[in-house]
């Protein structure tokens, strides 16, 4: 597994599908990023809260590969880092071909337990007519395919900055896949 770099850090304390780039935030445990509206200990993403409100947040941190944005602008797209909503862009590791439980160590401090995959929705394609088909797709065998990136919570705090390495310590075997959360 190689390790990556953070190439961009975002956060935003009221709701809007874009987040705004920043020089640095602050990972809190148990919490997610300090300062942003989907930090919390229980949901906070508006669907969820609609179906029950007490379940615990597995959306603390979303994180998205860079590498994702190379492959949209092929297709016409023009998406930067924060425009998808998520907290932390990297670069260099394969973040979708991580396992459930993988801990991302973001910087000197910070540690991110992977829970699973962003779940691409309509909000998508408002924010770019035709984007949500490039995120989200079906492989040879008619399965489907997130590619907006992944999801974790908060185990230890810390500051996370661009230019940081992130670095995946796998969990002990058998790995299970990402699923959606």
């Amino acid at each position: 597994m190689n390790d990556g770099t953070v190439t961009t850090v975002s956060s935003n304390g009221t709701y809007s599908f874009t987040k705004p780039n920043r020089d640095g935030i602050t990972l809190l445990a148990g919490l997610g990023v300090e300062g942003d509206v989907h930090a919390g200990v229980t949901v906070k993403h508006r669907s969820r809260v609609a179906q029950d409100p007490t379940r615990p947040n597995l959306r603390q941190v979303h994180l998205i590969h860079a590498e994702l944005f190379d492959e949209v602008a092929g297709a016409g797209f023009d998406v930067a880092p924060g425009d998808l909503g998520e907290n932390v862009t990297t670069r260099g590791i394969d973040l979708l071909g991580l396992p459930t439980g993988t801990l991302l160590h973001l910087g000197a401090e910070a540690v991110v337990e992977v829970t699973g995959l962003r779940n691409p929705c309509a909000q998508i394609d408002s924010f770019r007519h035709g984007l949500l088909k490039q995120v989200l797709g079906r492989d040879e065998n008619g399965e489907i395919v997130r590619k907006a990136g992944i999801m974790g919570v908060v185990l230890t705090g810390g500051e996370v900055r661009p230019g940081d390495t992130v670095r995946a310590e796998l969990p002990e075997g058998p790995h299970r896949p990402l699923e959606k959360v």
